[in-house]
């Protein structure tokens, strides 16, 4: 039986993009393999979310999270993965 995989989603729209998305992505793919988690996790890009002005936009399953920077996507990313440890425990 194979896992399902966590979805990770970037906005990849041209505001995002201007608030400093490309830095972030950078940051999410070292976080993801220095943790050994790219395969239990579908990191990609997706064309606007639509809140364009809260820019960069960070989907994390469900959950969308705006005005993301270097900081607070770490921080996003550690108590998403700390809570998806525990519920597995």
């Amino acid at each position: 039986m194979e896992i399902e995989k966590k979805e990770i989603i970037i906005c990849l729209g041209s505001s995002c993009f201007a608030r400093g998305n490309k830095e972030l992505v950078r940051l999410i793919n070292d976080y993801l393999r220095q943790r050994n988690l790219l395969n239990d996790v579908r990191f990609h890009g997706e064309r606007c979310f639509g809140h364009c002005s809260k820019g960069p936009v960070l989907k994390i399953v469900d959950q969308i999270n705006e005005k993301v920077d270097e900081e607070k996507v770490l921080l996003l990313l550690d108590n998403f993965f700390t809570s998806y440890e525990q519920m597995a425990l």
